[in-house]
């Protein structure tokens, strides 16, 4: 993928690495890059993913209201455009992906108007994924 935009490196626990690979790989499509026994590198749509094992349980998770839905306050994903959100959320339903809040549209017909939706991984990381129906509006108030 070439852009001109920095990309993002982040690092996430997972309690069952395989288990989370598979999901990263099989459900998003993600691909691995290089990888040890306790950590796997993903190309997580164009950014670089950090799958890192971790031993243990993991934290409580603190959530916010936002438009009646409980929002995980830790969460990360991808903007993606419009089609590709449409497509994924696609594939989540036919996978049987539980959806932490179903896609929806906030701000319809407003500026900022926005698809988003929220899974978890099988490491119990939420994940965010949102699309614009005009990118140039992702900071639009």
């Amino acid at each position: 993928m070439e852009s001109s935009y920095p990309r993002f490196h982040l690092a996430i626990p997972v309690t069952d690495l395989e288990q989370t690979l598979a999901f990263y790989e099989s459900v998003l499509g993600c691909e691995q890059g290089r990888s040890a026994e306790r950590w796997v590198d993903l190309d997580f749509f164009g950014h670089q993913l950090v799958l890192q094992w971790v031993d243990g349980q993991s934290q409580p998770e603190a959530t916010n209201l936002v438009d009646g839905h409980q929002v995980p306050a830790g969460h990360f994903g991808p903007i993606l455009e419009w089609e590709q959100f449409e497509a994924l959320a696609e594939r989540l339903r036919k996978r049987s992906i539980e959806f932490l809040i179903e896609p929806n549209v906030r701000f319809q017909g407003q500026a900022g108007e926005q698809a988003t939706m929220f899974v978890r991984d099988p490491s119990n990381n939420c994940l965010e994924f949102k699309a614009f129906r005009d990118q140039r509006q992702l900071f639009a108030r």
